[in-house]
């Protein structure tokens, strides 16, 4: 296939200092985080920013998401809007390593437990432990974070941006049977170790290649195969992730980069939450590796002071009203600190990957992250 846009690009972030910084978890595994800084490209006497922020994405994409080209990104958005240093973390569940190229039983409580605190201590190396530290988390990322944080896992952090999920995982009733019976179908049935939306693309004749052109057949509502794979994969819907509309062709072409395969533990551990009544809990409570962790992870929420922006589109068909439910929650503890916004008119993945996000999404996230910051705005910045 000939690519429109690099695979892997960071082409959608200029006039930035670019490194790429790896440490291991504990449970050995080797990880990354992908740091973007423009404080030596300040100008009109400004100063550097005295906040950072780090971005994490869901289960199956990638940093890729926040640096897209085709579209004003969150990463430039943020360094355009006085955020100069910007991490995007890429754990376990990226896309950028292979880790769900092979059947594996890792969950949640894995990435709260390995994932971040490593992540946490890497930057507050670089950058002190005083300086405002931020996070925007999407998806299961989304949830992974809220776990670590509210488990106890890592210190606390300034503010958070949830988005499409946060302790409460909902989801619509095609997406509840479909996370009962994937994981035995897709393992033992079809003898597949992952469910992977760029099948269709296989060389010569495969069974992915044939899955995906099964799953094809049942969906008309565009022409890209990667597409129909992903409303398989993921929610209830055609398309299930987002509205067509909302994103650049070109992104709906190239779906098959920008999301890549999962193996289906996590399934597991997501029918779990539903199960327990939409609450982030533990899988196996008996476990002693996780030992540290919380049964539930609402056992501290009143403990937790760091105030959670919790965002979702009005439409979405992954995760449905997660968020809004959450936020309930959240107060029923007496947990006030915490906010919620709503996108009209936005699903689950186009919050962050639609064309027009830099005009509809964002702006609520900056105000939020401004709101807690630690740091006085920086002169010579827009925002």
């Amino acid at each position: 296939m000939t690519r429109e846009i690099p695979l892997f690009t960071l082409e959608g972030v200029s006039d930035a200092d670019v490194t790429t910084h790896y440490f291991s978890t504990a449970d050995g595994l080797g990880l990354s985080l992908l740091r973007f800084n423009r404080d030596r490209f300040i100008r009109d006497g400004g100063e550097p920013c005295g906040d950072s922020v780090m971005i994490v994405h869901g289960l199956t994409t990638s940093s890729d998401m926040f640096i897209m080209p085709e579209h004003e990104n969150l990463v430039s958005y943020l360094l355009d809007h006085g955020f100069t240093d910007v991490w995007c973390l890429d754990m376990r569940m990226s896309n950028r390593h292979s880790y769900n190229l092979t059947p594996h039983r890792w969950t949640f409580d894995d990435v709260a437990l390995y994932d971040y605190p490593p992540a946490i201590d890497l930057i507050r190396s670089h950058i002190g432990p005083e300086r405002g530290l931020h996070v925007i988390a999407h998806c299961l990322g989304s949830l992974s974070f809220l776990m670590s944080l509210f488990g106890k896992a890592i210190a606390p952090v300034t503010s958070v941006i949830a988005n499409s999920v946060g302790l409460t995982p909902r989801v619509p009733r095609w997406s509840q049977l479909k996370l009962r019976v994937a994981p035995t179908m897709v393992e033992h049935v079809l003898g597949l170790g992952y469910l992977n939306p760029r099948w269709s693309q296989d060389p010569g004749f495969t069974r992915g290649e044939l899955f995906a052109r099964l799953v094809s057949a049942s969906h008309h509502e565009c022409d890209v195969p990667e597409c129909h794979m992903l409303s398989m994969m993921w929610g209830s819907g055609r398309p299930a992730l987002y509205h067509h509309e909302n994103l650049a062709d070109v992104t709906h072409r190239r779906s098959g980069d920008l999301y890549g395969p999962t193996s289906m533990n996590y399934y597991r551990h997501v029918n779990a939450m539903v199960r327990a009544g939409s609450r982030a809990v533990k899988y196996d409570p008996d476990d002693e590796r996780f030992a540290a962790l919380p049964d539930d992870y609402f056992a501290y929420v009143d403990e937790i002071r760091t105030p959670v922006l919790l965002t979702t589109g009005a439409d979405n068909r992954v995760f449905a009203d997660s968020n809004q439910v959450c936020h309930r929650r959240f107060r029923e503890f007496g947990c006030d600190q915490h906010e919620l916004v709503v996108y009209p008119g936005y699903g689950h993945q186009d919050v962050f990957m639609g064309e027009r996000v830099a005009q509809d999404c964002f702006p609520p996230m900056l105000d939020f992250l401004n709101k807690h910051r630690v740091s006085a705005p920086t002169p010579g910045t827009v925002g």
